[in-house]
């Protein structure tokens, strides 16, 4: 089982249904996915810090993280 596998089945359904108590259900998954998503974020953000390291490993980290981070901001374009 993958690691994003996991997580749904951790959080639950997100996607609203139409009918009251599933959407109030999934809507606080929602809610707890998109807090964890966005604690992810602030680490890759952090990471993203360091993409001009003097040290290969960390600014290779660095560069990573931050390569993501820009296709975030383009999704958000």
């Amino acid at each position: 089982m993958e690691l994003y596998d996991v997580v749904k089945k951790l959080i639950g359904p997100i996607s609203p249904v139409g009918e009251t108590v599933s959407d109030e259900i999934r809507l606080k998954n929602l809610q707890t996915l998109t807090r964890l998503v966005d604690d992810l974020v602030d680490d890759i953000e952090d990471v993203a810090s360091h993409k001009d390291s003097h040290e290969y490993s960390v600014s290779k980290a660095g560069q990573l993280a931050d390569s993501f981070m820009a296709l975030l901001r383009q999704r958000g374009d």
